[in-house]
């Protein structure tokens, strides 16, 4: 029945009245309800579909035909209506929520006849003694009334059937971060609830996932999200909006076309705190449902926690660390000890650990016998507690890459790691960069592009493309890549860096100088940068600034580790060939991890052909 009919009904409910014909409710006393219109016509549907499940996008089109609205909108007019009938929380005595589906109203409700009603005074109404004659002649009237009702009840649904918003175009998904519903912001947790659903829900080849990396930086209170996903290139977004309040964790979550903000699927969730995964769970579960998708398989009961308090503290040590500068990526270990602390099973945290390890060694200039140790050994505690976990044989990858040189080692954990999840974008990246160095180019782009095709606005996957084309010298596609790097992340360090190589390998030492102090700049002087600048001063003939620059990293290693590499190269670029050779034996000795790119960098040419690099060569495993 259409909710605005204006039939003459007369419903009761647990002595409340509901006048169709005057559109009022009085309460059990007699006194007219304060309800809304909207409220009103919701109270009006679900009384007259009484102890049915009334689907939300079902009632939704009932009470705003031609309106698109969110469903906010039904959820704020249920809660009035429950006030106004005096219903407590979660009491139930009138509407049930029925989860994951919609309402129902249970309270028994009894009609009088539509053409004899019963007026507010209580008087009755004439029709009740109607002669035998007379009710004769209704009979037709009635069975007429409810053939007309039956089609328009066919019509409705069949117009709700086909004016539902379809999922079956969506292929592919941006997962934002969550929103808080107040001015209170753990932003650790709200990043955490995307990460988890993109894990979740980022195994079925039919929609993309996007990874965390390409919506991070969606975090804003006001972002719009059909722009969002216009930005990382998707179908649809999922948003939403959380909180914990005492003791409790509540969760709105809607999934969106990005093509006209249209709503696909909603759900509200309000448990204990205690309950997050099954929170999670239900989400990613109900989202997948909605998509036609599988959730992901790979991932094992050891690798998420029982703790909730563990589990807070895994998102905060990701949200730290994750930012690549050293002050981030130290506190950031710290979270990760407390958590273990709570529970030493929790696989998760050590990919976390292991990863902040080697991020201390690559980009802060930490001596690599410190660390590089710790990221294996907690690489492989990760995949001993659950060795479904992808990204815990990409960890162990990445040591066994940059600090082993165990090449067929690093490849055969790479290969296991996209055998378990082929849509991780880190880990084919990271192969790639094997690929790279190895003079592997054509697999090398082959492998950085499908890690782009699936993190199209991933800063580091685009640097790292950049960075694999100039191996491969194609410097023209390389800039292409790096130059988009910089158009959505001026002040990213890395990909400043890489530019200066491409300058260099075009011969245009200004601009390869002007690149590489940026990248010091950013990065708070770290001294690959820094050997960079001193090389593309010798190499244009300025060679008391190369000294310059020679003395400061000199001077530097009196107090802390200096990469030898870094030093060796502005040694080789003032074509001082023992000195350079000597601080590559040292940066050998030390493990450092720019050794790896020997092979394939061009800064070493000129040595090629010295005994004392040919050995070397031989002893890092290169063929």
């Amino acid at each position: 029945m259409d909710a605005n009919d204006t039939s003459t009904g007369i419903y009761t409910f647990a002595g409340f009245t509901l006048d169709a014909g005057k559109r009022l409710v009085f309460d059990p006393q007699g006194e007219p309800v304060s309800l809304m219109p909207k409220a009103y016509e919701i109270l009006f549907y679900l009384v007259t579909n009484s102890q049915r499940v009334i689907e939300k996008d079902e009632l939704m089109a009932a009470i705003w035909p031609d309106t698109i609205v969110e469903e906010n909108n039904l959820t704020q007019n249920i809660s009035g209506v429950r006030r106004a009938l005096g219903e407590k929380h979660r009491e139930n005595r009138f509407i049930a929520t029925v989860p994951g589906h919609g309402y129902k109203f249970v309270a028994e409700v009894a009609i009088s006849n539509a053409s004899s009603p019963v007026d507010s005074a209580g008087t009755r109404a004439a029709g009740e003694n109607a002669s035998p004659g007379s009710a004769r002649r209704i009979w037709p009237v009635v069975i007429a009334a409810l053939v007309l009702i039956g089609l328009i009840t066919v019509a409705f649904v069949v117009w709700k059937e086909r004016s539902k918003p379809s999922t079956s175009e969506i292929r592919s998904v941006a997962v934002l971060p969550f929103k808080p519903l107040t001015s209170d912001r753990d932003e650790s947790l709200e990043l955490g609830m995307a990460d988890t659903l993109i894990m979740k829900l980022g195994s079925d080849d039919r929609v993309a996932v996007r990874p965390l990396s390409s919506v991070r930086r969606f975090s804003s209170l006001d972002q719009d999200p059909a722009e969002a996903g216009r930005a990382v290139g998707v179908d649809a977004v999922l948003e939403g909006n959380i909180q914990i309040a005492s003791e409790r964790i509540r969760v709105s979550v809607r999934l969106l076309r990005v093509s006209d903000a249209r709503q696909l699927w909603s759900g509200q969730f309000d448990e204990k705190l205690t309950d997050i995964f099954q929170v999670q769970d239900s989400i990613a579960q109900r989202v997948a449902n909605a998509l036609n998708i599988s959730l992901a398989t790979g991932v094992g009961k050891k690798t998420f926690t029982a703790s909730v308090e563990a589990y807070q503290l895994y998102l905060r040590g990701n949200l730290h660390a994750r930012r690549l500068i050293r002050s981030e990526v130290e506190k950031g270990i710290v979270y990760y000890e407390e958590a273990l602390k709570l529970d030493p099973n929790f696989a998760l945290v050590y990919v976390g650990l292991s990863n902040a390890y080697r991020a201390l060694v690559l980009t802060s200039d930490y001596r690599p016998a410190d660390f590089m140790p710790k990221a294996k050994e907690a690489a492989a505690k990760a995949i001993e507690l659950d060795n479904t976990l992808a990204e815990a044989w990409a960890a162990r990858a990445f040591v066994m890459f940059w600090y082993d040189w165990d090449w067929r080692s690093a490849e055969t954990d790479h290969l296991r790691a996209l055998e378990l999840d082929p849509y991780s974008s880190q880990s084919r990246l990271s192969y790639a960069h094997l690929l790279s160095n190895l003079g592997r180019h054509d697999e090398a782009i082959m492998q950085a592009r499908m890690a782009r095709e699936r993190d199209p606005v991933g800063i580091m996957t685009n640097a790292v493309e950049g960075h694999v084309l100039m191996f491969a010298g194609q410097n023209e596609d390389a800039m292409r890549s790096l130059n988009g790097t910089i158009d959505m992340e001026p002040n990213f360090w890395l990909a400043h860096l890489f530019i200066s190589r491409v300058h260099l390998r075009n011969g245009q030492f200004d601009l390869a100088i002007a690149s590489a102090r940026r990248a010091a700049e950013l990065s708070g002087g770290n001294a690959e940068a820094l050997g960079t600048v001193g090389f593309a001063f010798a190499r244009s003939g300025r060679n008391d600034e190369a000294r310059k620059i020679l003395l400061e990293l000199e001077e530097r290693s009196k107090t802390r580790y200096v990469p030898s590499h870094s030093l060796a190269q502005i040694h080789a670029g003032l074509n001082e060939r023992n000195a350079a050779l000597d601080f590559l034996e040292k940066g050998f000795a030390d493990r450092d991890a720019n050794m790896v790119f020997l092979k394939i960098d061009s800064r070493w040419d000129d040595l090629r052909s010295e005994p004392r690099f040919v050995e070397l060569m031989k002893r890092m495993n290169f063929k």
